[in-house]
């Protein structure tokens, strides 16, 4: 009987050894998770800013177009309007 408590005992030894292994690897691994999933938000996050600034440039550079297209209306009418008057000068001559 003592002999068979004795097996039982490092039976049972073994299998807490066993089981204390398993859970540093499962602790291990659940870190190794947790690290990654906090990089994934990190760059989700990252690329969500960057984003939003390439959306303001965006932004910026219609509003720029829109300036410099009007400019360039506005230059193509006063160059016509020069050149009428060229014209109209030249053969008044």
């Amino acid at each position: 009987f003592f002999a068979e408590i004795v097996e039982f005992q490092k039976i049972v030894g073994s299998l807490i050894e066993l089981v204390d292994q398993l859970a540093k690897a499962a602790e291990s691994e659940k870190m190794k998770a947790i690290g990654a999933r906090n990089l994934l938000k990190s760059i989700a996050k990252q690329r969500e800013a960057q984003e939003q600034q390439l959306q303001a440039l965006i932004a910026e550079k219609k509003m720029q177009l829109e300036r410099y297209r009007t400019e360039y209306e506005t230059l193509c009418k006063i160059e016509a309007d020069q050149n009428e008057f060229i014209d109209q000068f030249i053969f008044q001559k």
